[in-house]
C-alpha cells in the first residue's frame, strides 16, 4: 500500500474519531480505512491505536507518530502545492517600489508588458527614490541601484549593470577644453548629483581592486538625473551619467562621451524581496522578466 496514502487515513480516522467516519469522509470501505491502518502498524511494528468495538484511541506511540504524520502531509501538500504554482497563470496584486528615473524609463515598460501578457495579475507600484523597509511598507518587490546594505531577510538578485559615462555639450569643451584623463576632472565644472544631502562620488574602473573616486566640483547640485542631463547639454558642466539616459543625447551630438579609452563603471541594479520558503509565482516571473529585459536597455 502507498505510506503516505495510509498515513491520510490514520490522521482523518483519528480526526474524525472512528473509521466509518473516516470511510464516509473519504469515500472509502470501513474494512479498507483498517487496512490502512494495520498496514503502518505493521510496517512500523508498533500498535497506533487501542481498539474496541464501539470506539478506538491513540496509544502513546500513535499519538507522536500521529503529530509527524500531520507534519509530513503538510509538507507533502506544499510540495505540490509549489509544482502547481510553477505551471500556473501569475495572479493577484504584486507592490513594487522602484527609483522614480530608472523606474519610470526602464522598469516601468517591462511591467505594462507583462500587466498585458498576464491579466490575472495586478501591480500596485510606488516609484520614489527614498529607500524603504519592505516588510514595513507591505511591499512584495523593491528595485535599487548602486551598493546595497547587508541586510537579514532580504533576498538580492542583481538584474542588470547600468554603464555609467562621462559627457559634457560641444560648447562647454569648445570653452574649457576636453579632459583627457581622470587626473584632469579636478580642473572642470561638474553638475553635481546630491541625494539626502550627500555628494555621489563618481567612479572609475581601476586596474585592480576597488574603483577610483573622483568627488566633483561645482556650484550647481541637483537630486534628479534628467535634470542634471538637462544642465550638461545646456553647457555648464561635466557629468556623471547612465548611458541609457544619454543615449539619445549622444546621438544627436548634444552631450559628447568623454574619456573614451576609460573603461565605463558598471552601476548595478538589484530586485530586492523577503526571504521565503516559497517564493510566490508573481514575484518570479516578474524578476525573470526584468533580468530578462533590463540588460539590452543598459547597452
Amino acid at each position: 500500500m502507498d505510506r503516505l496514502e495510509s498515513m491520510a487515513v490514520f490522521v482523518r480516522a483519528v480526526d474524525l474519531g472512528s473509521f466509518a467516519a473516516a470511510a464516509a469522509a473519504l469515500d472509502l470501505s470501513g474494512p479498507m480505512v483498517g487496512k490502512h491502518v494495520r498496514f503502518l502498524e505493521e510496517r512500523l511494528g508498533v500498535r497506533l491505536l487501542n481498539r474496541t468495538t464501539r470506539r478506538h484511541s491513540l496509544t502513546d506511540f500513535g499519538r507522536a507518530y500521529y503529530e509527524r504524520c500531520r507534519i509530513v502531509l503538510a509538507e507533502a501538500e506544499a510540495a505540490d502545492a509549489l509544482a502547481a504554482d510553477q505551471l500556473s497563470e501569475p495572479r493577484g496584486r504584486l507592490r513594487v517600489a522602484m527609483p522614480a528615473l530608472f523606474g519610470r524609463h526602464c522598469v516601468m515598460p517591462v511591467l505594462l508588458e507583462l500587466a498585458q501578457r498576464h491579466p490575472a495579475l495586478e501591480f500596485d507600484l510606488s516609484l520614489g527614490d527614498p529607500i524603504i523597509d519592505l516588510a514595513e511598507n507591505g511591499c512584495d518587490l523593491a528595485i535599487r541601484t548602486g551598493m546595497l546594505d547587508d541586510r537579514a531577510g532580504i533576498i538580492a538578485r542583481r538584474v542588470a549593470r547600468q554603464r555609467m559615462i562621462l559627457c559634457a555639450a560641444p560648447s562647454y569643451l569648445t570653452d574649457h577644453g576636453t579632459p583627457l584623463q581622470v587626473e584632469d576632472l579636478a580642473g572642470h565644472a561638474c553638475v553635481i548629483y546630491r541625494r539626502s544631502g550627500r555628494i555621489r562620488p563618481w567612479l572609475f574602473p581601476a586596474a585592480q581592486g576597488l574603483p577610483r573616486e573622483f568627488t566633483p566640483n561645482g556650484r550647481l547640485r541637483l537630486d534628479d538625473l534628467a535634470a542634471i542631463a538637462d544642465t550638461a547639454a545646456a553647457g555648464m558642466g561635466l557629468a556623471w551619467l547612465p548611458s541609457w539616459l544619454v543615449r539619445e543625447r549622444l546621438e544627436a551630438g548634444t552631450l559628447v562621451k568623454l574619456l573614451p579609452d576609460q573603461p565605463d563603471y558598471l552601476y548595478d541594479a538589484y530586485a530586492l524581496w523577503l526571504e521565503t520558503p516559497h517564493l510566490p509565482r508573481k514575484v518570479r516571473v516578474t524578476v525573470d522578466a526584468l533580468a530578462a529585459a533590463l540588460p539590452a536597455m543598459m547597452a
